[in-house]
């Protein structure tokens, strides 16, 4: 009986010895593995359409390739969900956001996403399809705003800069409604996800549109808006985004150059004619 006993305890602790050097291992190889996973394979970046995963697509099928990139585009619709990509590591960066959209992002929601370099402007304008001067909006006219945070914000500033209200001193960075101090023609503010704002144009007098909505809708900003922002000294570059950390990604390194390459600008030049600005 003692024999046996020794016989499988030496066994016992055999096997354990085993499974430890085997989950060493393993742990050893699933670390590697990760490490690899992180800087090697494609690299996707989210994007909403127009101009964003227009550019990105450019990049991809003439520039990556000689560049030694892997470049994947994935299209997004709205400003919620690339960000949660990123940050999850569905996706390896993101397109699409300015540096007050994206600061207030993260504070909003504990997101941990950090900018790598501006690549263009698209200027907020102001849109109508029933008037073709600013000054000709009537008294009580509705104007459809985007609702999140910054592009409120900076949509009342862009109508403020242009005369058409007053806003509250030191409210400019997170305005909403509530701080417009004078408003001759007594507006009515119709607040809406940035993505409807172009659709309301027939349901209201005017609508405040993000650049690159206005462009999916077939609006030329250079052309069409009533009133346009200003790109000099703008603070509302659209940004490359990447999760805290990734900064130093290879891959990513490689997108910031090919992205701010003469030949992106000139594409940018090219196709959008002053609706979208490079920014470098």
């Amino acid at each position: 009986m003692r024999n046996t006993a020794k016989l499988l305890n030496g066994k016992v602790a055999t096997a354990l010895l085993t499974a430890g050097a085997l989950s060493l291992g393993l742990t050893a190889c699933g670390g590697s593995d990760d490490k690899a996973a992180a800087t090697d394979g494609p690299l996707v970046v989210a994007a909403t359409p127009v101009p964003h995963a227009e550019v990105l697509t450019y990049v991809k099928d003439n520039l990556a390739k000689k560049a030694g990139l892997d470049l994947q585009v994935k299209e997004f619709t709205d400003y919620v969900t690339p960000n949660t990509a990123t940050e999850d590591g569905s996706v390896g960066a993101n397109y699409f956001q300015t540096k007050p959209y994206l600061d207030d992002f993260n504070k909003k929601n504990g997101t941990h996403l950090v900018p790598v370099v501006a690549v263009h402007l698209e200027p907020l304008g102001l849109y109508s399809n029933k008037f073709e001067k600013a000054d000709e909006l009537k008294s009580g006219a509705t104007v459809a705003v985007p609702n999140d945070t910054a592009n409120e914000a900076r949509a009342l500033k862009l109508l403020a800069d242009k005369g058409l209200i007053e806003l509250k001193k030191g409210s400019e960075s997170e305005a909403t409604p509530a701080d417009i101090t004078k408003n001759p023609k007594k507006l009515q503010f119709k607040e809406l996800e940035a993505a409807q704002t172009p659709r309301a144009l027939d349901d209201v007098d005017a609508a405040v549109v993000n650049g690159n909505y206005a462009i999916e809708a077939g609006l030329k900003p250079a052309q069409d808006a009533l009133v346009l922002e200003s790109a000099e000294n703008s603070p509302f570059g659209n940004l490359l985004v990447v999760k805290e950390g990734s900064e130093n990604d290879p891959r990513v390194k490689k997108l910031v150059k090919l992205l701010t390459s003469p030949e992106v600008k000139k594409f940018i030049e090219d196709k959008y004619a002053g609706s979208v600005i490079a920014s470098f």
